[in-house]
């Protein structure tokens, strides 16, 4: 694993030369942020040493290096998914990537679908805990002690300055955005009216397929983690709902307005 970090980072630097301070990684309908970022480099995944290929509709494949608001960020137009068959150690090799370049935050994005009933279509939510049911770890086999402890906490996965601020800046803007507990599924299939109503009892607000993973290997390598939904549906209602891919992607290009100015403020502070 270290040796595949060190070869894909090298071969970054030697086409870039650019060491970031802030990863972003951009979730499915959610690659409007880039328009905002002063790109001086992309990477196409399928270029990048030992990096995986998107393959989901909505999701770029692009690694973008730049500024926002004066901060060196790299951004990933797109992320990989368990249920594309990438191991999960794959899913986060990324992140991983993006540590030893040199980030010290890493901001995650995401859609999902909310449960809790005090939400909107088209509301954001600040993660400040989650619930793992994907059923498996990428941190699962042999420890690297250089890339982070055998045990690591995750009492606090989502740094709570970074989640502080971000609620002060939705409060100044006067969104419509929550706290709450993201749980994670393998997918593909979205959930039924009874998974829905076991993932709500059980203390989430929301459910997606990815980010998780993520936060694991960030939190392991001792990397500060803010992340946001966009709640693209509502799952486990009296009414039933039909819900498709494109449905989702529509309503996170209609949200993401809101998401990318929080995002790029959050940043700028």
């Amino acid at each position: 694993m270290l040796n595949r970090i060190k070869a894909t980072v090298d071969y970054i630097q030697s086409k870039t030369g650019f060491t970031p301070e802030v990863g972003i990684v951009l979730g499915s309908g959610l690659g409007g942020l880039v328009k905002e970022v002063e790109v001086e480099h992309t990477l196409s995944y399928s270029d990048i040493p030992n990096f995986p290929v998107s393959t989901v509709h909505g999701h770029g494949s692009k690694l973008l290096l730049g500024k926002l608001n004066g901060v060196k960020v790299a951004v990933m137009q797109g992320r990989f998914h368990f249920y594309e068959g990438y191991s999960m150690q794959d899913v986060a090799f990324p992140i991983r990537v993006l540590k030893y370049l040199g980030i010290n935050r890493l901001f995650l994005s995401n859609a999902s679908g909310g449960m809790n009933p005090n939400y909107q279509v088209g509301d954001l939510m600040i993660i400040d805990d989650h619930i793992n049911l994907m059923g498996t770890n990428p941190l699962i086999g042999p420890n690297n002690d250089e890339l982070g402890p055998r045990f690591p906490d995750m009492s606090a996965p989502y740094d709570p300055t970074l989640v502080k601020a971000a609620i002060e800046i939705a409060i100044a803007k006067n969104y419509r955005c929550h706290i709450g507990v993201y749980a994670a599924v393998t997918g593909p299939t979205y959930e039924t009216r009874a998974e829905y109503k076991y993932i709500r009892t059980i203390g989430a607000d929301c459910v997606g397929m990815s980010t998780i993973p993520e936060v694991i290997v960030a939190r392991h390598m001792g990397l500060p983690v803010f992340a946001i939904s966009i709640i693209t549906d509502m799952g486990g209602l009296e009414d039933v709902q039909i819900i498709t891919h494109e449905e989702v992607l529509k309503v996170a290009q209609a949200a993401e307005i809101k998401m990318t100015a929080l995002i790029r403020e959050l940043i700028a502070k």
